[in-house]
């Protein structure tokens, strides 16, 4: 890939880092049950916990990145398996509130631990989680995810015809 990397687009790049990251904790996580969704999701929750909050799924979509529909349906499936309880919001009865259920913790902490190795794998050729080119890399990662990406903002561009 290195070689190819030189002409590569930044888009591609991108695509090809998320894929990768992807795939590898699908595979890590695997032993646990759970698929990268899922850890994004139960990951989510334990960290939103932390500071003590009891998130709807709406909130969770919107701090995870997903779909509100696939949060429902991944919550649906991880409420079967024990590891989180919904409940309605007794102030909005549309909206469901999740937290993690005491062996849903339990699982969760063993696969932070898991993914916890694999980012420590993949940040090694930048020094280690904790190194300076880290700390610049998630800087540089987070002005790309600030800027709002709409395909309909310029309005005055031609579009590509099929």
């Amino acid at each position: 890939m290195s070689e190819a990397a030189e002409s590569a687009t930044a888009g591609f790049l991108v695509w090809r880092l998320s894929m990768k990251w992807r795939a590898a904790i699908d595979r890590a996580l695997a032993p646990l049950g759970l698929t990268h969704a899922q850890y994004a999701l139960l990951g989510s929750l334990y960290g939103l916990a932390r500071t003590g909050q009891r998130p709807s799924q709406r909130q969770l979509a919107d701090h995870t990145g997903l779909e509100a529909l696939y949060v429902s349906k991944l919550a649906r499936a991880l409420e079967a398996a024990a590891l989180v309880e919904r409940t309605r919001d007794p102030k909005d009865p549309r909206a469901m509130r999740l937290s993690l259920t005491d062996q849903g913790r339990e699982v969760t902490g063993c696969a932070i631990t898991v993914v916890q190795g694999l980012l420590e794998q993949l940040l090694e050729p930048l020094g280690g989680q904790h190194s300076p080119r880290t700390r610049e890399f998630t800087r540089e990662l987070t002005a790309l995810l600030d800027v709002p990406l709409d395909p309909h903002t310029d309005d005055n561009e031609e579009q590509p015809q099929p």
